[in-house]
């Protein structure tokens, strides 16, 4: 088998530990929701106001109100999460799995079978109903999720399943801020919209004249978020256009990289080694020479491989479990468990385990028997299916359109969101442990050989 990129090989741990760390905050927000002392206390967390404030201008607020901490969760936290995925995506169009067109084209059918399938479910159970407008939700596929799951299994998965399913839900990502700007947005104004792209114009000539400075693309990206936070385009938006304006090319070649270091560290190698080996003050050349190879290192990684590699545990390991704690809280008290058997948690529910499964694997197999694309590397069709299964987890951007589509504040609408949670955390176990059953059935017994750590 082919080794793996140290890179690609990070990722996937990053998500599997993520995705621990997800189910761990998900189990908190149910037992504190549902315990009668801490129930209070967890609704009133969030209705607290937030605030960065200027004189009168607070960045932190919407149409002149400041936002709640919930609000600034769902609309500024998760701006920074979707700024990640849109660094991800521009990776892995540049150099990833989708930068070769025949290497990207199974993942991307498979995921828009896997979107298309379980919105059409849900167009047919939710016809005529008051909760069309969440079509959408089952859409999505957690990749902290899925991949969570994966690392049950360890090596016994071939590592072109976590491939594919890591890109799949990549191209799932970019299904959902389609959706999300397309059919979110609303009250359009059109001045501040104006400002915003003057803003995105300035940053797109910053990379275009190899602009290194990370604090350039997060400052004015700071403002951008504010301007379509207020201008109607939900704001996570903001944070994929800024993350497609930072530079992927770095200042140095590595070759010129390496030449720098070695011409620096054989300054060194002129100076006496028992000074060297002792704890002691650099000198101003010893000084000058570590700086220069501090600078170096700075500019051999591209603002965007850098950006990437610092936000995944921040957002891995703070934002996305913050998200799901801050929303995954399902009261049990007013909830009757028979709503899983209609309505808009049972069009859920049978849109992530059955509309995920049928639409990967369909449109698999029609792009693999065409001969469009081969199948990943190591897999046979069993373990394709357990893995359509498992795209069926669609836990945090699932919650998230959920919020967008019923979290008006309105008391039926409540109702019909926390009946959404339902479907969302019923649908997405169920489809997590059909997933691991069926590749713990599929798998080969012994591990794979998964290349060099």
């Amino acid at each position: 088998m082919s080794k793996v990129f140290y890179t690609a090989r990070k990722t996937l741990k990053n998500y599997a530990n993520g995705g621990n760390v997800l189910m761990c905050a998900t189990v908190l927000a149910l037992l504190v929701v549902n315990l009668p002392f801490l129930h209070n206390f967890y609704n009133s967390l969030w209705t607290h106001e937030m605030a960065l404030q200027i004189g009168n201008f607070n960045l932190f607020s919407h149409n002149g109100h400041p936002m709640s901490v919930m609000d600034f969760i769902n609309d500024a936290l998760m701006a920074v999460f979707f700024f990640s995925v849109g660094l991800e995506i521009k990776r892995e169009v540049l150099v990833g799995e989708l930068s070769s067109f025949r290497q990207a084209l199974l993942p991307i059918v498979a995921a828009i079978g896997g979107m298309g399938i379980p919105v059409l479910i849900f167009f047919i159970i939710g016809h005529g109903s008051d909760y069309i407008n969440g079509a959408a939700i089952p859409m999505a596929t957690d990749i902290a999720f899925s991949l969570g799951v994966l690392a049950m299994l360890g090596n016994r998965v071939p590592i072109g399943l976590k491939i594919f399913l890591t890109t799949l839900a990549v191209v799932d990502d970019i299904g959902g801020i389609l959706v999300i700007a397309i059919f979110y947005s609303t009250h359009i104004n059109f001045w501040m919209l104006l400002a915003a792209a003057v803003l995105l114009g300035i940053l797109v000539l910053g990379g275009y004249f190899s602009i290194q400075s990370k604090v350039f693309y997060l400052g004015i990206g700071a403002f951008i978020w504010f301007l379509f936070l207020n201008a109607g385009i939900h704001p996570t938006i903001a944070g994929v256009l800024i993350a497609f304006c930072v530079p992927a090319k770095p200042v140095f070649a590595p070759k010129g990289y390496i030449k720098t270091i070695r011409k620096n560290i054989a300054y060194f190698a002129h100076e006496d080694d028992e000074r060297l080996t002792s704890r002691t003050i650099l000198t101003k050349d010893q000084m000058n020479w570590l700086k220069e190879i501090e600078s170096a290192s700075d500019k051999v990684i591209s603002p965007l491989q850098d950006m990437e590699d610092s936000l995944h545990p921040v957002v891995n390991y703070i934002i996305v479990p913050l998200f799901a704690f801050a929303n995954a809280g399902i009261y049990f008290g007013d909830l009757q468990f028979s709503a899983i058997f209609h309505g808009v948690s049972l069009a859920i529910i049978l849109g992530l385990v059955l509309g995920k499964f049928i639409g990967i694997l369909s449109f698999s197999w029609i792009c693999v028997k065409l001969g469009w694309a081969p199948m990943p590397e190591g897999s046979n069709w069993k373990q394709m299916a357990s893995i359509s299964m498992l795209g069926g987890i669609g836990f945090t951007v699932s919650l998230f359109i959920a919020n967008l589509s019923f979290g008006t504040g309105d008391p039926y609408m409540s109702q019909l969101l926390n009946n959404s949670k339902l479907g969302i955390l019923v649908g997405s176990l169920l489809a997590g442990f059909l997933g691991w059953l069926f590749l713990h059935i599929t798998l080969p017994k012994q591990p794979q050989d998964q290349g060099e750590n």
